[in-house]
């Protein structure tokens, strides 16, 4: 099977960049956006190298890495040392489609006056002959490579952090944050002082067939917001085609429902075993890693803690900015719990939002039920610790903004105590944070 395939991806070698001058521009990166529209000068693809070779060292299995060395070194004129590189990367994972892709056309390159991936006559006069299914392969594998690149290539500003997470909890180890845009996963790990957190690695990802957000059963979508990792299931209870196993997240989610959105199975998952990876967008709406990219991360992935953000696109915010929405967010949540505890009933239904829910309330009904169980109380304690703060993507197409807030809570009154984790969604109303569903 892997056999007939590379023979199949060496013939289509031949017409990979007919328009990777276009796409992939090794040397002027049109085609992106003005943030990627120059690829280093050779005098500066050293240090590109050095960032390279860091990666290998921190995870020696980076495919990916090994990739962008041997276009590196196709673009310094240093060939032998780029097919070197593929063959070595080839061997180690055969079933890497864009490395045979890569290999055919720096095997070209040798009999073409070009330095650049893609730029022969004999490759533009071959495209025309490839039938749909070809080409429609080819474009996939175009789109990956120019992914692939433009993640090497972005430079995030210094300082700055993802709006989507502004606090993880002392029992939450990862959080994974999707930029399906860019078709990255990026991983950030809670620092042991839990007043920040860093990005540990970044993985290329796979979503769903058509860009948007999900709502609707079999849209061919990848939902966005705020979910949570459920459950392993492992590979010996799956169809192959999810590779070593899968993480399912809750989605729908209590919003999702809320809102009226349909379908379920969404899960972060692998690829099937015949491949090393998949198209951009090519699943039902899964997000897929790499086999041996899971691998590593599995792990870290705790059921019912690892929070999953996925956004169109990440908003990398400077840390002022961050610092200050997470202050107003935490604030906010401390002046519930004070007036809670303070038994000023009004007081502390004043911080509920008009269109508030629960499972079984909405604000007037839940207004009711704590009235009346604040005539039985006469002291009240509440605790709260562990608490994540997870920001939903914003939406053109949507005034409201919604935070997430995951924490334990620890009650005691003088007729009844509890401890529970307990879910908070919060909306923004006149820059105030309000309580729009609760529950656990």
């Amino acid at each position: 099977m892997i056999v007939k395939r590379t023979s199949l991806l060496l013939c289509l070698s031949l017409s990979l960049s007919v328009s990777a001058a276009e796409n992939i521009q090794l040397a002027k990166l049109s085609s992106f956006d003005h943030q990627y529209s120059t690829f280093p000068a050779i005098a500066k693809i050293s240090s590109v190298l050095d960032k390279l070779e860091n990666r290998l060292r921190v995870y020696p299995k980076d495919h990916e890495a090994e990739l962008l060395k041997a276009i590196l070194y196709f673009r310094s004129g240093k060939i032998e040392l780029a097919l070197d590189e593929l063959d070595k990367l080839i061997k180690k994972v055969p079933g890497f489609q864009l490395a045979y892709l890569l290999k055919g056309d720096m095997l070209l390159s040798k009999y073409a006056a070009t330095n650049d991936l893609g730029q022969t006559t004999l490759l533009a006069s071959l495209l025309p002959n490839l039938d749909k299914n070809k080409k429609q392969q080819l474009n996939f594998l175009r789109e990956e490579a120019q992914l692939r690149l433009r993640a090497l290539l972005t430079t995030k500003k210094r300082n700055t952090l993802p709006r989507q997470i502004l606090a993880l909890g002392k029992s939450v180890k990862k959080a994974l944050l999707i930029d399906k845009k860019a078709n990255r996963m990026y991983i950030f790990s809670r620092q042991e002082s839990g007043g920040l957190f860093e990005e540990v690695t970044d993985y290329y990802i796979t979503t769903g067939k058509l860009v948007g957000d999900k709502s609707v059963k079999g849209d061919l979508r990848t939902p966005e917001g705020v979910y949570f990792v459920t459950s392993w299931i492992s590979p010996d209870k799956l169809p192959s085609k999810y590779g070593i196993g899968a993480f399912p997240v809750n989605y729908p989610n209590e919003l999702d429902k809320h809102n009226g959105k349909t379908g379920y199975g969404i899960w972060l998952h692998g690829t099937d075993k015949g491949y090393y990876s998949r198209p951009p967008r090519d699943s039902e709406g899964c997000v897929v890693l790499t086999n041996i990219d899971l691998e590593a991360l599995k792990s870290e992935i705790v059921p019912g803690l690892t929070p999953v953000v996925i956004t169109d696109k990440v908003e990398w915010i400077d840390y002022a900015a961050w610092k200050k929405e997470r202050e107003t967010i935490l604030q906010a949540i401390e002046d519930w719990r004070l007036d809670w505890e303070s038994m000023n009933v009004n007081k502390y239904l004043s911080h509920y939002s008009e269109s508030f829910w629960s499972a079984s309330h909405n604000l007037k009904s839940w207004s009711a039920r704590k009235r009346l169980l604040a005539r039985s109380k006469t002291f009240q304690s509440v605790n709260l610790s562990d608490m994540s703060v997870l920001v939903y993507p914003k939406k053109p197409t949507d005034e409201k903004e919604i935070a997430v807030v995951r924490l334990r809570q620890n009650y005691k009154s003088n007729n009844f105590s509890s401890k529970m984790y307990k879910r908070l969604y919060l909306t923004k109303k006149d820059n105030d944070w309000k309580i729009l569903y609760e529950g656990r």
